[in-house]
């Protein structure tokens, strides 16, 4: 069985949980423990998630080359509606980039929690994380920065909101960019509960009907 190494608030991760779940992959989802990596580390030779180790041993990382793998190895379902790939593509490219920074940062609260509520070491080292990579104070910045952030966010989901009025996904038929954008939405439930605004209903119904893909669905 194949084993797909996480962390638990990684959009990354959840894009790739929900592929294989579509494509009725059978997989063994293992939360990497944040502070001791060692079995991640073994099985991949780097710190970082996702990872899928495959049937026959190799492990694979990176998102998008995992997902490519999988379209490969399992063309059916396709990730791909015919002569859609290169949009697909390209939407979730811009979904697992630019959508993602705007929704990381407008997230950063919840995921303080999460990190808080596993306890000191834990919180400590996501800190340090963070603020190695945007610089001295990032956190307390984006807690005190949180209306804007999250009024960011908005601005960069309105148009998807208006796109999903008369069709259940992104581009009419489900697809990869379906998954990439449910992965980045997965910010807004770090929580718990969900907290994708209010004023967002076509959004929220996507999130939920992209949550309860459990195998193949007919799209």
């Amino acid at each position: 069985m194949m084993r797909l190494y996480q962390f638990a608030t990684s959009p990354f991760c959840a894009k790739l949980r929900k592929i294989l779940d579509f494509k009725g992959i059978d997989y063994e989802a293992v939360e990497v423990d944040y502070v001791e990596r060692k079995e991640l580390v073994m099985a991949s030779r780097q710190m970082m998630v996702p990872a899928l180790t495959l049937d026959n041993g190799d492990t694979l990382v990176d998102s998008d080359r995992i997902a490519m793998a999988l379209e490969e190895h399992y063309p059916e379902p396709t990730l791909f509606p015919h002569a859609w790939q290169g949009v697909h593509l390209a939407l979730a490219r811009y979904f697992d980039t630019e959508l993602e920074d705007a929704l990381f940062r407008a997230a950063v609260p919840y995921e303080l929690t999460h990190y808080r509520q596993q306890g000191a070491d834990r919180e400590a080292l996501w800190r340090l994380i963070q603020e190695r990579k945007y610089g001295a104070g990032f956190v307390e910045q984006m807690l005190r920065e949180h209306p804007a952030s999250l009024s960011r966010a908005h601005e960069l989901l309105a148009p998807l909101e208006g796109s999903l009025d008369d069709r259940a996904f992104v581009l009419g038929r489900i697809g990869y960019a379906d998954f990439a954008l449910y992965g980045q939405l997965t910010y807004f439930a770090i929580s718990g509960t969900l907290a994708i605004p209010a004023n967002l209903p076509n959004l929220r119904a996507f999130f939920e009907r992209m949550n309860r893909i459990s195998s193949a669905i007919d799209a």
